[in-house]
């Protein structure tokens, strides 16, 4: 994957704490330490979108649409 280099604002306590991280060798570079930050809060982000929208549908709407599309003649589960 290339990088890009790019300029950012950041508050200079995160930034002190980014510095000590480089300091112990916990990082190799502060560019290196927000990279992974970054990839880490997008993770987790993709990782809850799930749940939100699933939060979103109504149960009863999708268990009559289930119901309507599942013509064998088995039952459904119990949940």
């Amino acid at each position: 994957m290339s990088t890009v280099k790019i300029a950012i604002s950041m508050d200079e306590h995160f930034l002190q704490e980014v510095d000590r991280l480089v300091l112990n060798h916990v990082y190799p570079n502060r560019s290196k330490a927000i990279q992974d930050a970054i990839a880490d809060k997008l993770a987790r982000l993709r990782k809850t979108r799930l749940l939100r929208e699933s939060r979103k549908l109504e149960v009863k709407e999708e268990q009559a649409a289930a119901e309507e599309w599942f013509s064998g003649e088995e039952e459904w589960p119990e949940f």
